[in-house]
């Protein structure tokens, strides 16, 4: 696919994918039925598949079979997507609205969704134990490592512990940071280094890189949406617009100002791509989802 438009290249992957994700998901007629119906409501047929792109992405940049990048990419959306049905319950975000459906808990109950993320949370974990995703048996067991940090006190859960803990306080930016390099970017940047470790051993000159750009990317993912949370409305966005605001969380609009927020996420684009500077045209789908994640605009 490397001779498509970045759009032609996205909309084929997503669509492939759905279809990975629909196989790998245990179908609805599997005891407990219930279960699974809601497993699948809550991953199937929504989102933009930011994630798994990266992943295919740093795949193409490694030479990975695609066989491999998509159970690694399952297994971050999987992760995901659980933390969104998490999130979204009464006893954290409360929200009623996800992906243009109604969330989880509101489609089903409150205790079925804590079941389908602690459900999807395991699955991640099995698929890339499962599957062979690197020729090392030891590298493989890093990158179960490497997503398990991702998830956990150091990673997503730990930024969204912090994140519940500043309602109502004045984060400064450096504060506010350390929240979403947890929250929003760990994931982030576990999609890129998982997929370039599906493919052949990059040095650590180059896997510096991957980093860096993932890390840039991961925090102007989360000013972007602040900003788009401020300025767009809950139909375009396909969730509640500015419930941050609302339950008084800080943003970085709230702290910066819109104006500020984006020359922020302009400045984390220019730095995402010079860290890809030293790869050629194999990074190409990389920059060009830097490009997506900063000038999208729903």
């Amino acid at each position: 696919m490397s001779a498509l438009n970045f759009q032609s290249w996205s909309s084929a992957h997503q669509n492939r994918f759905e279809d990975v994700l629909r196989n790998l998901l245990p179908t609805a007629t599997i005891a407990p039925e219930r279960l699974h119906v809601a497993m699948r409501y809550s991953v199937l047929d929504g989102g933009k598949r930011v994630r798994p792109l990266l992943a295919f992405a740093a795949g193409e940049l490694a030479g990975a079979d695609i066989a491999r990048v998509n159970i690694a990419a399952a297994a971050v959306e999987l992760i995901h997507a659980y933390s969104l049905v998490h999130d979204d319950m009464p006893c954290m975000d409360d929200d009623v609205l996800r992906r243009g459906k109604p969330t989880c808990h509101v489609q089903f109950d409150e205790a079925t969704a804590l079941l389908v993320g602690d459900a999807l949370q395991s699955l991640a974990f099995q698929l890339l134990a499962e599957h062979p995703l690197n020729d090392d048996p030891a590298h493989q067991l890093q990158m179960l490592k490497l997503l398990a940090t991702a998830s956990g006190s150091r990673g997503m859960a730990g930024g969204q512990a912090i994140d519940l803990g500043s309602i109502g306080k004045q984060l400064s930016l450096p504060e506010l940071e350390l929240m979403h390099i947890h929250k929003t970017g760990a994931l982030i940047r576990a999609a890129v280094l998982l997929g370039a470790h599906c493919g052949a051993a990059l040095d650590e000159a180059n896997l510096n890189r991957l980093d860096r750009f993932s890390k840039c990317v991961g925090l102007a993912f989360q000013v972007v949406d602040d900003v788009l949370d401020s300025e767009a409305d809950t139909a375009t966005l396909g969730k509640t617009a500015g419930k941050d605001a609302d339950n008084d969380k800080p943003t970085y609009v709230t702290l910066l100002g819109v104006r500020a927020a984006k020359i922020m996420a302009a400045e984390l684009h220019d730095e995402a791509r010079d860290a890809l500077t030293g790869f050629g045209e194999e990074a190409r789908r990389l920059r060009e989802l830097a490009d997506f994640i900063v000038l999208r605009k729903f």
